[in-house]
């Protein structure tokens, strides 16, 4: 699958990770009009994504399954999902969690709840949803397809980018019928590839539904 085949209207957008890449310039191009599950989470490794969506999310973020790492600022800790081997900085306070005690997971799971509800939703009513992941593997890739195949009740398609030393787009000719793998330049990922981002996301939309 190339760039040119995911163009088109799509009922929903969501982000796989890896980081917040995805959802951020998801924002920015004004095709996010809500969070999903994974969107301010570290999902390294994309078997551990396959494995969630294959679960349906069973034990995501539950209370026993957390750990608190480190403080990484003066306003947030970070805790892992060690079921999934997920991260998290973006959602326990410092001023309202007192580690090991997170006395502020309540609020925060159901907030994932919400997410979770409105994913699982969205891929048994859409008619077409499109998927972004950033880094990822041949080999997890053909498994992503195949789990959103079995999760995804309609159409969807996947586009993952992996970030390298190229200089601009280069697509891949993978043979999955589902997935647009490309390459992008990963020096300055984060803020110096806004222009690709855009070649990529234009023609993409999101119905008005």
């Amino acid at each position: 699958m190339r760039v040119a085949d995911l163009k088109g209207s799509y009922d929903a957008i969501f982000s796989l990770g890896d980081l917040c890449l995805a959802a951020m310039k998801l924002e920015k191009f004004e095709l996010r009009p809500y969070a999903g599950p994974l969107d301010w989470m570290a999902t390294y490794d994309l078997s551990q994504v396959n494995r969630l969506l294959r679960n349906r999310f069973a034990h995501f973020m539950e209370y026993n399954n957390l750990y608190v790492e480190k403080k990484v600022s003066d306003q947030l800790y970070l805790v892992r999902d060690t079921y999934y081997d997920f991260q998290s900085n973006h959602d326990f306070f410092t001023h309202n969690n007192f580690p090991p005690n997170l006395e502020a997971y309540p609020t925060v799971k159901a907030k994932y709840d919400r997410r979770v509800q409105r994913f699982m939703e969205k891929a048994h009513t859409s008619r077409n949803i499109l998927f972004i992941r950033t880094e990822g593997s041949f080999e997890q890739a053909k498994e992503l397809q195949e789990v959103l195949s079995g999760l995804v009740r309609h159409d969807f398609r996947v586009l993952l980018i992996n970030h390298t030393s190229v200089s601009g787009i280069v697509e891949l000719d993978w043979p999955l019928d589902k997935v647009c793998s490309i390459l992008m330049p990963d020096a300055d990922k984060w803020m110096g590839n806004d222009h690709l981002w855009s070649q990529i996301l234009n023609g993409i939309h999101l119905t008005s539904s």
